[in-house]
């Protein structure tokens, strides 16, 4: 584990470089949909510390808390079995397992789509993969987050983490507000694309009573000269 620390300081400025590169090719070659799900694919957390394993989902629809609907689940890798430990239907719900016990605490907020959550005294154990599923009905689109969490016994140098903290806060900051403006614009679209196809609904309908009327609108005219 030492080992694969002190490569990861060396070479972490690639492999950041590397990460933005494939995000903006992969946001520009696939268009946002209507239910997108941001997380940290990867964290590194430190043995014993409290860690925030961030979920925000984006969606042309408001939130109904009648309808919406969240899971968290853990694995211990991702061909296990998932096993929920907080789900969410018309009230938020811990579900105590032996696993975390009490040490998961829901901090997001509803209101700003933020389905967060904390870990505290975070052990080897807890390392495996988390995923966050959400459905916000009308929506048909199932959101999926998924998080690898390892833990480590020591952090980077505190110089090297602190740059790679502060270009990491910068540019995932600069690709959020990219993927919210790529979200508002595709709503936009959508809402008039339904709107569209009201109006063509409407002139179809419009169109059919005019086909129908038209025999008798044709029928008086034929007889009109006669009566004159």
């Amino acid at each position: 584990m030492h080992f694969t620390l002190q490569k990861r300081n060396k070479t972490w400025m690639p492999a950041i470089n590397l990460s933005i590169v494939g995000l903006v090719v992969y946001i520009m070659a696939y268009p946002v949909s209507s239910m997108d799900v941001l997380v940290h694919n990867q964290i590194n957390v430190l043995n014993g510390t409290m860690v925030r394993i961030q979920c925000i989902f984006t969606s042309c629809y408001k939130m109904d808390v009648n309808k919406f609907a969240m899971n968290w689940t853990y694995q211990e890798n991702t061909n296990e079995t998932e096993e929920m430990f907080m789900t969410y239907k018309k009230g938020m719900m811990p579900l105590r397992t032996d696993r975390f016990s009490d040490r998961v605490q829901f901090v997001g907020n509803l209101e700003k789509n933020d389905l967060s959550i904390t870990l505290s005294d975070v052990q080897l154990s807890d390392e495996g993969v988390y995923n966050c599923y959400v459905r916000n009905p009308p929506d048909r689109i199932q959101g999926h987050g998924i998080i690898n969490m390892f833990v480590v016994t020591e952090l980077p140098p505190p110089r090297d983490s602190t740059i790679a903290v502060a270009i990491g806060a910068s540019v995932g900051g600069a690709l959020a507000l990219l993927i919210l403006s790529m979200v508002v614009v595709k709503c936009i679209r959508r809402h008039k694309k339904q709107e569209l196809i009201s109006d063509e609904q409407k002139m179809e309908e419009e169109g059919k009573l005019d086909a129908e009327g038209g025999p008798e609108e044709g029928t008086k005219k034929a007889f009109l000269p006669e009566d004159v």
